[in-house]
């Protein structure tokens, strides 16, 4: 094993003065961490660009061709490899590799510990990795030949997976374009069916409040809404916040827990994203930031429900009705219009 401070050079960036108009909209390629998603590899650009002076100035050093990219916060662990010659702000902590470590086996190992590095995070606000931090991560450390061979592996692996999601994006759009096809457009609602809010055809409410006291680090899941964003299509029962077993007993004696073929929404910050209820799901999930509709009527079902939030006329209706000035916040799901005959 091997310290990461001890075959990189970890260096961090900054951003130029924002009141400044010299220092900006140059030649210098300089990234932020929102640049990067799951599918980022190598960079060859930014979305912003700075001055030679803008540079100069604020002290920031170019990143060589090479470079792991490493965002240290909001969020952290995302990872990209620099294509050519970059500079970046204060979100990251980057790898320049010695030539003891392959960068691209580098890129995958970080890639592959997300999870691990937000555990590392520090902080009040909002959490971010130091480096120093970064300095003590260990990695496996085989010959070159062996970290070669894993990364072109690794690499085939990925390229299948971004293939696969193409082809459900694919899918997904083909599923929307069926559904408008038998039901109709609900932004213009082109097949002259009845509108009816939810609130008519289901239930519509959201979860007890959970206090920080109640919380623990074992027992039934406990979801806020970015767990419930994120592993919607990886499976929801594994997070890092847990009510005890004895918490839950209550709340299903009281009726507070969602049943099979129920509906989650999300409810604030990426509004109307719906997960169904399964019969083998076991969790709760924070109050007011997450929708709950049970006890549909017998005219509508929770999959044409869920598949309803995705068309563009009823994410219009959303949008109509959030409120809220930094954060995005629907209060009250009961509003929205379903169509149905």
């Amino acid at each position: 094993m091997a310290r990461l401070g001890d075959i990189c050079t970890v260096v961090s960036g900054s951003t130029p003065k924002t009141n400044i108009p010299e220092y900006w909209d140059g030649d210098v390629k300089w990234i932020t961490p929102a640049e990067l998603n799951e599918d980022s590899c190598y960079l060859f650009d930014s979305q912003r660009h700075i001055s030679e002076l803008g540079k100069e100035k604020t002290g920031l050093s170019y990143m060589p061709a090479g470079t792991v990219i490493l965002s240290s916060r909001a969020p952290i662990g995302k990872t990209a490899i620099a294509g050519c010659e970059l500079c970046c702000n204060q979100g990251f902590k980057n790898l320049i590799c010695s030539d003891v470590i392959f960068n691209e086996y580098l890129y995958f190992f970080l890639k592959s510990k997300t999870d691990y590095l937000n555990s590392l995070g520090r902080g009040a606000t909002f959490k971010e990795i130091s480096k120093s931090i970064v300095e003590n991560i260990e990695i496996r450390l085989p010959s070159l030949e062996e970290q070669k061979k894993a990364a072109k592996q690794l690499g085939h692996i990925y390229h299948l997976i971004s293939l696969r999601k193409q082809q459900l994006a694919k899918l997904d759009e083909l599923v929307k374009a069926r559904f408008v096809e038998l039901f109709g457009d609900p932004e213009y609602n082109n097949k002259g069916w009845k509108t009816e809010s939810l609130g008519e055809l289901c239930e519509v409410g959201s979860s007890k409040r959970i206090y920080q006291n109640e919380q623990s680090t074992e027992g039934v899941p406990f979801l806020r809404i970015s767990d419930l964003v994120n592993k919607m299509d990886t499976g929801i029962n594994d997070c890092d916040l847990y009510i005890p077993e004895s918490r839950f007993s209550e709340l299903l004696e009281l009726g507070l827990v969602p049943k099979s073929g129920d509906i989650l929404v999300t409810a604030r910050g990426t509004l109307g994203r719906c997960y169904i209820i399964k019969p083998e799901d076991k969790f709760y999930f924070q109050d007011g930031m997450i929708t709950w509709l049970s006890q549909f009527s017998n005219s509508v079902t929770a999959l044409y429900i869920s598949h309803l939030f995705t068309m563009p006329g009823f994410r219009k209706q959303i949008d109509g009705l959030q409120a809220g000035s930094t954060v995005a916040y629907l209060w009250s799901s009961s509003a929205l219009g379903a169509e149905r005959e």
